[in-house]
């Protein structure tokens, strides 16, 4: 099966279209695929609920409001904010131990960063470890290594095998083809601390993305499903039933992707169609998966 076309259109003539690559797993097997799944990514944001996984584990005192955000990519609101805040304080931390850059656009506060809820879970493990929190970005701390063989153990891969580069926010990132990033999110409920994650995002998607983020809507649309979006492109998702789904815009256009996967996977035209409006809010036509 071709990749998936999500046709832009701005009255009635089709402006852009975006080719997305998706794959479903379930049990360990492709059941459904559109373009090539065995592409190869990097899991970029949506690797994050596997990142949490330490700190589910290793932070009983951690509230559902903290895991959520520890997945999370933020746009720096008021509740999310609060809840990053909230992670690091009990870490213990403070921002002068965050080693993040300066996102451009958002406030000087290094909570605003889109990762700081992720990096604050970081330091909570550190801090339950008894590792050190300087260098905590660096490959050769043992944080990073852990995650390393966190993502390998979701993926059911060697270490070995997943090649590893840096982050926008400085961490490591690593690369999977779209066929184990969905295994990975089939399998997260089951993984050791899975269950806490998957029922923080649940309870908390607002804290995970955006409004009209394609995360947070389709966990707001379709209660039960947990969803992660990840830059250039990407959404890693898995159904109440386990079946994990991963979709991927050649482009690394994000805004393909809700539509995408509400073809790929049938759920519905209020996901399907994405209103395309313009700074007044007037609707001047719609993103829609041919």
């Amino acid at each position: 099966m071709d990749p998936i076309s999500v046709t832009v259109r701005r009255g009635t003539v089709v402006e852009a279209v975006h080719r997305v690559h998706a794959v479903a797993v379930e049990e360990g097997r492709v059941v459904e695929a559109a373009g090539d799944p065995q592409l190869v990514s990097f899991f970029r944001s949506s690797s994050k609920p596997i990142q949490a996984l330490p700190l589910a584990r290793e932070r009983e005192d951690v509230t559902d409001e903290e895991l959520a955000i520890a997945c999370a990519s933020h746009r720096a609101g008021s509740e999310q904010l609060a809840a990053a805040a909230s992670l690091l304080a009990r870490a213990p931390a403070t921002e002068d131990d965050f080693e993040l850059g300066p996102q451009e656009g958002r406030e000087p506060s290094l909570l605003g960063h889109n990762c700081s809820g992720k990096h604050a879970g970081f330091l909570a493990v550190c801090r339950a470890r008894g590792w050190p929190t300087r260098g905590y970005v660096d490959a050769s701390h043992p944080l990073q290594q852990l995650l390393h063989e966190e993502i390998a153990a979701a993926a059911e891969l060697s270490v070995e095998r997943i090649p590893a580069a840096i982050d926008g926010c400085g961490v490591l990132t690593f690369a999977l083809t779209l066929e184990r990033m969905a295994h990975s999110f089939s399998r997260l409920e089951r993984l050791a601390g899975g269950a806490r994650i998957a029922q923080a995002m649940r309870a908390h998607a607002a804290l995970i993305g955006h409004e009209g983020g394609s995360d947070t809507e389709l966990m707001r649309a379709r209660p039960g499903w947990i969803a992660k979006a990840g830059a250039e492109g990407l959404l890693c998702v898995a159904s109440p039933e386990g079946r994990g789904v991963a979709l991927k815009a050649e482009d690394g256009a994000q805004r393909a992707l809700r539509p995408a996967l509400a073809r790929f996977l049938g759920l519905g035209e209020d996901l399907a169609v994405v209103p395309l409006e313009n700074s007044r809010g007037e609707r001047v036509g719609e993103i829609v998966a041919a």
